[in-house]
């Protein structure tokens, strides 16, 4: 397995479901939902979701990262649910449900967001 990638964040599809992953890129935004958290995963070629759950190894390291911090994660890719199906994006169809996350470049307060 090559150290920081198998796939870029926009090559993701619902055929790569069941699928283990390696992905590298950067927080583009973090929500926590009580105890399950989404990260958006960014590289220069698109965005992919990630999903932690408490009992993921690396969900504290998560909880303290803050945008733009450079990660790099192993996963496991699942189909999103109907519901939560993403249009809008290439990646939308699927996330990852993260087994290991490393940081690889902590990122400081950021003065302004740099999302919009």
């Amino acid at each position: 397995m090559h150290a920081y990638r198998t796939h870029t964040c926009g090559a993701l599809r619902a055929t790569d479901a069941g699928s283990a992953v390696r992905l590298s890129g950067w927080i583009h935004r973090k929500r926590d939902h009580g105890g399950l958290m989404f990260i958006d995963l960014r590289d220069n070629y698109g965005l992919t979701q990630l999903v932690l759950h408490p009992e993921t190894p690396g969900f504290a390291i998560a909880e303290r990262a803050r945008a733009e911090t450079v990660i790099r994660i192993d996963g496991e890719v699942v189909p999103r649910d109907a519901a939560a199906v993403n249009p809008n994006l290439a990646t939308g169809a699927v996330e990852v449900r993260v087994r290991e996350i490393e940081v690889l470049g902590e990122a400081q307060e950021l003065p302004v967001p740099v999302f919009g």
